[in-house]
Order: structure tokens, then C-alpha cells, then sequence
């Protein structure tokens, strides 16, 4: 795959969560603040312990012998030039990327998460920064990840079915995504939502591949899919348009800057790519 987050490149070291003892004069630092991090240049700004501001630690893991970890902040200092990591995403290196979605996925959780959804009282940080744990009732509380479907469906003359939100722009265009629900299979959600956004059928599905997307907690789960049905019928509570595009059209519609698609940051992007297979030159602004 080629896509931004796709893959850990750490080793998260689980077993070393437990104390403090991950926390050596060497390692090196994230500042994070909700999904914005300390920057330098187009990667992270890595700080040592000393360096780190106060704020609540996640031990991340190790890469190539060197511990890592994030500290969390309220905002992250115009001094350490903060920047969302959706937006510094495509000019990381892979081993920052890892460890950014890693941080900034927990960091989420625990913004979210103060409370215990037992009894409601504060919750405490555990486990360098991966567990909560209610003081009150003993409830241990863990990161949550949600799984999400996104899919390129094609029909039998190979053309894509493309969308566009009800709050996005004229010319707007991705492939279609919605949770999973309890209960369901990959597949069928997959089918499900598609019938339910556009009112298409879907029969075979394939999975591609999968991408972490901690805005806030998501897993985003690719799959090709091939249509039964051609007539598309909008949710309008949730699709304000809804297209087939060949090839052709996608080609020269983004390069006359009458089609915005997803950035090379989202697996979206990459489905596209996949199903189209040449250069697509419109990303959204």
C-alpha cells in the first residue's frame, strides 16, 4: 500500500507499560495537543524528558533501540510550531507517522474518556498513558478504536461510484463510508451502507486494506466492491450527489479543477488510485 498510516513501524513494547521504567534519560519526546503535534520542518520536533512540558505521558514504544513517548498538553506552544497530523501526514516519514497516529489516538481517547462510564466519576491515567482506571468502582477503562467501512464500488461497465457530503463543496467528490454496527460483518456493512446512502445493491466485496485514522478514533477499513443495481437513489440527510465516473471522466474532470478528490493521506485516495491506475491530479483544496 501507499498511503499515509498505513502501517506500525515501532514496537509499542506493551510489557514495559506497567512502570515507570520506560521513562530514561533518552528518550525522545512528542508534544501533542487533540491532533496537533510539535513540529520541525515537515516531520515532529522531538524534545528530551527535560526539555517535555508537565502534562500526561504515553509511553509509545521502541524504534531501532530508542524509547519514544508523547506528552499531552491542553494546547501545544506556538514556540514548537503546531501543526494537525492529518495535515503534516503526507510529508512523514513512515516511522514518525506510526508513532503520531499512535499518540494522537490515545490522546483522543483520554479527552473523551475523563469519566467512567460505570458511575460517572473522574477517571485516572494508567499503564503509561494505554488504561484509565476509575478510582470509585475499580472499573479499568481501554482505548477504543472504531471501525469504520470505505468502499469504491464499480458497476459492470467498470465505472466508480463517487459522492459527495451534504456539507462539502460543488465538485466534491469521495467514495462512500459509514461505521460499523454491532452485530455486523465487514461485508455486510459494507453493503448496507452503500444501499443505504445511494440505494444501490452491492453483491461481491473484497477487502483491500485498512488504515488507522485517529480523528478522532476511527479505523477505516478499504474494500472494492462490485454493484448488482445502476439506479441511485440519494439519502438526502446525508448525500447531496452521487455519480458514476469512468475512467475519463475522473482524468479529465480533476484536471480541469472540476473534481476535488481525497488527499494522498486518506485510503480513499488510494482505492481511487487503485481502481483508476494511472495519475489522477485533483486532490480537495
Amino acid at each position: 500500500m501507499d498511503f499515509a498510516f498505513d502501517r506500525t513501524q515501532h514496537d509499542r513494547a506493551g510489557h514495559l507499560r506497567k512502570d515507570d521504567a520506560w521513562r530514561t534519560p533518552d528518550v525522545r519526546v512528542m508534544v501533542i495537543g487533540g491532533e496537533h503535534v510539535a513540529t520541525a520542518g515537515t516531520g515532529i520536533r522531538w524534545l528530551s524528558l527535560d526539555e517535555a512540558p508537565d502534562g500526561e505521558w504515553i509511553f509509545l514504544g521502541i524504534k531501532d533501540g530508542v524509547r519514544y513517548a508523547a506528552v499531552m498538553v491542553d494546547r501545544v506552544p506556538d514556540a514548537l510550531a503546531p501543526v494537525s497530523l492529518r495535515t503534516l501526514g503526507p510529508t512523514m516519514a513512515p516511522d514518525e507517522a506510526s508513532l503520531g497516529v499512535h499518540a494522537v489516538g490515545i490522546a483522543r481517547w483520554h479527552e473523551y474518556h475523563r469519566f467512567c462510564a460505570n458511575c460517572g466519576q473522574p477517571t485516572n491515567p494508567a499503564e503509561a498513558g494505554h488504561v484509565r482506571i476509575c478510582p470509585a468502582c475499580g472499573t479499568h477503562h481501554f482505548p477504543r478504536t472504531d471501525p469504520a467501512v470505505i468502499m469504491l464500488i464499480t458497476d459492470g461497465d467498470d465505472r466508480a461510484l463517487l459522492g459527495r457530503g451534504q456539507q462539502w463543496p460543488e465538485g466534491r467528490f469521495s467514495t462512500l463510508a459509514g461505521f460499523v454496527e454491532p452485530g455486523e460483518s465487514l461485508d455486510d456493512a459494507v453493503r448496507r451502507e452503500v444501499l443505504e446512502e445511494v440505494g444501490i445493491q452491492v453483491g461481491e466485496v473484497t477487502y483491500a486494506g485498512s488504515q488507522p485514522w485517529p480523528f478522532p478514533s476511527s479505523l477505516m477499513l478499504g474494500f472494492f466492491g462490485q454493484a448488482l443495481t445502476s439506479d441511485i437513489t440519494i439519502d438526502e440527510n446525508e448525500i447531496a450527489e452521487a455519480r458514476w465516473f469512468t475512467r475519463d471522466d475522473v482524468t479529465q474532470m480533476t484536471a480541469a479543477s472540476e473534481m476535488l478528490l481525497p488527499p494522498n493521506v486518506s485510503i480513499s485516495r488510494w482505492l481511487l488510485q487503485k481502481w483508476h491506475g494511472g495519475t489522477i491530479s485533483g486532490r480537495w483544496s
